[in-house]
């Protein structure tokens, strides 16, 4: 099992492919038996937690709570976008380009768009963002949840929704994949940022062939033959962040549910 869902639009996906296939080389001189190609055709979290999983890319609220002891950490990736520091990023606070509101405050008792109610980077990031305001009460006036940040993003472009947190990868990507939709919206603002979204692997794994991996990965990032996945994916290099440095997502949760906002609410 190997899968990369977290940035595979149609546009992404032969680069995907391409990042694949160079771990996958590695792994089979090695001796290992591999999967042919990525799986797409199952759920995130089905291919999360399946103990034959080789390599996969996480979201990193769920490493620490439904994957916690199911998988293990191979590395985090760094992206050229805007919000990204290094293998940290938060998400950018959108909203429609004409939506002159100056601050996330002014927001109580409008329209929500969120992706998943088990994401950091378009739940949690945004749930700790609006504890600091709602003062243990609910906040929008809805909130709906579209399965992505892609279907977020047009939700509020569209006018249904009248703010979301977008991952900034997702937003850099979706800015070169749909410049028009994009440019239907603005940032207000920035959630605070956390560890990205780590590659992971069954807990089982050795760590030899962690190390694999981890040496393909650093081929990917700075071989030039391997440039153009780069400049698609706007990959920037692999590093191998600590699982404890995640504890910060969790923290932020905390912090919401000792504000009294314990929900996205």
């Amino acid at each position: 099992m190997a899968g990369f869902p977290m940035y595979d639009f149609a546009d992404l996906q032969a680069a995907n492919d391409a990042v694949w296939q160079v771990v996958a080389a590695r792994l089979a001189a090695a001796g290992h038996d591999v999967p042919v190609g990525l799986d797409r055709s199952r759920t995130v979290d089905q291919l999360w937690q399946d103990p034959a999983l080789v390599l996969a890319q996480s979201c990193g609220y769920p490493l620490l709570t439904s994957l916690r002891g199911r998988v293990r950490l191979v590395a985090t990736p760094r992206y050229r976008a805007g919000g990204c520091a290094g293998a940290w990023w938060g998400s950018a606070l959108v909203v429609r380009a004409d939506d002159a509101s100056p601050d996330l405050a002014t927001f109580r008792g409008r329209r929500c768009a969120a992706n998943q109610p088990h994401s950091n980077t378009g739940m949690n990031l945004l749930r700790a963002a609006v504890a600091e305001l709602a003062m243990g009460q609910p906040f929008f006036r809805t909130v709906t949840w579209t399965g992505s940040h892609r279907g977020s993003l047009a939700l509020v472009a569209d006018g249904g929704a009248d703010l979301a947190a977008i991952d900034a990868v997702t937003l850099a990507h979706l800015g070169r994949i749909e410049p028009e939709r994009v440019g239907q919206t603005r940032i207000l603002g920035w959630t605070a940022a956390t560890p990205g979204l780590p590659f992971v692997t069954a807990r089982d794994t050795d760590d030899a062939t962690v190390d694999i991996m981890r040496a393909a990965l650093d081929e990917i990032a700075s071989d030039p033959a391997h440039a153009w996945i780069r400049g698609i994916l706007l990959l920037d290099g692999f590093d191998p962040v600590p699982e404890a440095e995640y504890e910060c997502i969790l923290a932020l949760e905390q912090r919401a549910i000792d504000l009294g906002y314990p929900q996205l609410v």
